[in-house]
């Protein structure tokens, strides 16, 4: 089997409802995403997915939220936006886009460098 990995980032601001501290506020985090996908086979040139296309995919789902407040965003203005949530949703929307015989491992999500969240099935 063979793992791959990207990584991006965005920024962008959130705030968490019924929340009683400081994060109930609106405030931004520089968040490092991190996708991890496997696969069996390779095509005809050696690859499984190009990394170029798979940053592709990736931003597709993440990059709307790039400079954006996750709250005005659906399905973030509805559900809290929490690290937990946003790595789900993340996880399954970039889940869907792969082609056939990559199948979706992990993501995860850092708000700075020590607060991480990973999301698997």
């Amino acid at each position: 089997m063979y793992r791959l990995s990207c990584e991006t980032t965005i920024s962008a601001a959130h705030f968490l409802r019924e929340y009683k501290g400081p994060c109930a506020n609106l405030h931004g985090h520089n968040w490092k995403i991190k996708v991890e996908v496997s696969a069996i086979e390779l095509n005809n040139i050696g690859l499984a997915i190009d990394f170029y296309d798979l940053k592709k995919i990736t931003w597709k789902v993440v990059g709307e939220f790039d400079h954006q407040n996750f709250n005005e965003i659906p399905p973030f203005d509805k559900i809290n936006p929490t690290a937990e949530n946003i790595v789900k949703y993340f996880y399954e929307k970039i889940a869907e886009r792969l082609p056939a015989g990559i199948k979706m491992e992990s993501l995860k999500i850092w708000e700075t460098e020590k607060y991480l969240v990973e999301y698997s099935e």
